[in-house]
């Protein structure tokens, strides 16, 4: 029987990993679900990765297995292996394959991040949020006009190409302190410790960080931005899903960095103007002011100030009764 030729098993062998490696590298499901525009590009690239390193898996892998079965030694054979020095051919091979990938990939990696908007961040200046953690009672937030400017520089993810020259749909700001995020919303005076936006929307967000280098992470989005101490970076993209997704800090910033989450909010774009004309009303006080407090904390009178009117009794008849209750 004729014998085949290597050159055709080795055919075989190119094609049978070359179909296994892009299908593992199309439908691996080892990402979370895509909710940005910025998703699709972080992913095609993963994918790319994945699928190469699947290959080259198989390859040294299967050489390994088909060498330790073909040249095992065999029962009652002492003799040396056949001595081998060099393979000038195969040493280009090996040494050539790795570089184009690295220098292909590294193209790749380039155009995606132009896509992404990272070779255009844009400087805009934001305000600060000062915010307070007093013990026993809610996260409470001020704005403080005395804190110093944040410096504005170019770094980050801003406009992508086809948006470029643009404003935002929609900007933020965003303070890390140890171990919150704070978002404030400068166009509405709305501040809050979870970030709505609208589906659709070309978001901004303005970071900044009040103690140590935080990272603000969200997964679903394939986005992850550092906020720094006396530096603004920025992150802007497009949500593409309606959904809750979590924000994640993903630079260890003290003893308490694991519980420094918060979550982004989608809304429809119907949901997020409901969402925003009630957060107006809720902080309608002046931004100087406290805008969350623990009730548990307050007298009887702070607790039902604000609704005297409601009650149709004055203040000073509130505070009597309370005084006749001690």
């Amino acid at each position: 029987m004729q014998k085949i030729p290597v050159s055709l098993w080795t055919l075989v062998a190119g094609v049978i990993v070359t179909v296994i490696s892009i299908w593992l590298g199309q439908n691996h499901n080892l990402l979370p679900v895509q909710a940005s525009e910025q998703a699709p590009l972080v992913d095609g690239f993963f994918n790319i990765m994945f699928t190469i390193a699947i290959a080259l898996f198989l390859v040294v892998e299967g050489t390994i297995l088909i060498f330790l079965v073909k040249y095992r030694r065999r029962q009652g054979d002492n003799t040396d292996g056949v001595p081998v020095e060099g393979n000038l051919q195969l040493e280009i091979f090996w040494t050539a394959i790795p570089a184009v990938i690295v220098i292909g990939l590294g193209i790749y990696s380039v155009d995606v991040y132009n896509q992404m908007g990272g070779f255009e961040p844009g400087s805009h200046p934001h305000s600060s949020a000062h915010v307070t953690h007093v013990r026993g009672t809610a996260l409470a937030a001020t704005l403080d006009d005395t804190l110093p400017p944040t410096t504005n520089t170019n770094i980050g993810i801003g406009a992508s190409p086809h948006s470029q020259g643009k404003q935002p749909d929609l900007l933020v700001d965003v303070q890390g302190m140890q171990y919150a995020w704070i978002f404030n919303y400068p166009n509405s005076g709305i501040t809050t410790s979870e970030l709505h936006i609208p589906v659709g929307a070309d978001v901004q967000l303005n970071l900044s960080a009040q103690d140590v280098i935080h990272s603000f992470w969200v997964p679903q989005f394939r986005l992850k931005q550092d906020a720094l101490p006396g530096m603004a970076t920025q992150l802007r993209f497009v949500a593409t899903k309606p959904g809750t997704y979590p924000v994640v800090c993903a630079e260890l910033c003290g003893g308490y960095h694991g519980s420094m989450r918060t979550q982004v909010i989608v809304h429809t774009p119907e949901e997020f103007d409901s969402w925003l004309a009630q957060s107006q009303i809720a902080q309608k006080q002046d931004l100087n002011s406290l805008v969350a407090v623990n009730p548990a904390e307050l007298s009887t009178s702070e607790f039902l100030a604000p609704h005297v009117h409601d009650l149709g009794i004055s203040a000073a008849t509130l505070a009597q009764l309370e005084q006749n209750n001690l």
